[in-house]
């Protein structure tokens, strides 16, 4: 049964962990009621809705395939049900796998352009119906597309494609008070980051901002609360949250 509030209303895609997470829980600082989704780690998510909720916020777990518009429709319907209305989406979820273009594994290809691009198109598909008035859709780039290391060809070929969605979205959605936006995270230390580096690539990439550090999941989680809350005058852009490293 449909709960009526004033109360805004976040959904979190890759809530579950890395930059998701810090974001699903920054938001419930801010006083968002917040859905927690994820594809696989049901226990992961579910400590992310402990910890809002032991922090005294609201907060739900959803599942489904980012990619698999049917399953989305049922996680945004939930949302809504459950909370009232939606308000503000952030598209974290998304796969990076590395290899030159050379030795690229095409199914590897297929895997990351199917949530990275596929799936980013049916979370902004969904949120274009679901979000109210005054909403948000804040979608996940890289700080890649501008460096274009070695490696990151396919991945960054995906995010390029979320860039360009997200422009074009915003321009759909004229005259519904809703803003479309992508964060680029540099490096950042989370679980996708790490996976398969050693420590001196680790050191290499944390020193390439003049910051001189990697960035932390709490970083980025500043920016997606900016997008979601104040930013009303910003849309259609892409924000690269790097610390100064492009």
């Amino acid at each position: 049964m449909s709960t009526p509030t004033t109360t805004r209303v976040a959904l979190v895609t890759g809530g579950s962990g890395g930059i998701g997470r810090a974001a699903a829980k920054r938001l419930a600082r801010d006083g968002f009621a917040v859905a927690v989704h994820y594809a696989g780690n049901r226990a992961r998510a579910e400590e992310t809705v402990a910890a809002i909720t032991a922090a005294g916020g609201r907060a739900l777990a959803v599942a489904g395939d980012v990619a698999d518009e049917t399953e989305m429709a049922l996680a945004f319907d939930s949302v809504r049900s459950a909370f009232g209305g939606l308000d503000v989406v952030v598209n974290t979820a998304g796969v990076m796998i590395l290899a030159p273009i050379e030795t690229l594994d095409l199914a590897d290809l297929d895997r990351m352009h199917r949530t990275n691009i596929r799936g980013t198109f049916v979370v902004g598909q969904q949120a274009a119906r679901a979000l109210r008035p005054g909403g948000a859709l804040i979608n996940f780039s890289t700080s890649v597309v501008r460096t274009q290391l070695p490696a990151y060809s396919a991945y960054v070929a995906s995010k390029a494609a979320v860039e360009a969605m997200t422009l074009v979205l915003a321009r759909e959605l004229r005259g519904r008070d809703i803003t479309v936006n992508a964060v680029a995270p540099g490096p950042t230390a989370t679980p996708l980051f790490l996976q398969g580096k050693d420590e001196a690539t680790v050191d290499r990439l944390a020193q390439a901002a003049p910051l001189e550090r990697l960035g932390d999941p709490e970083d980025i989680a500043e920016v997606v609360a900016f997008l979601a809350g104040p930013a009303r005058w910003v849309n259609g852009q892409v924000l690269y949250a790097n610390g100064g490293l492009a």
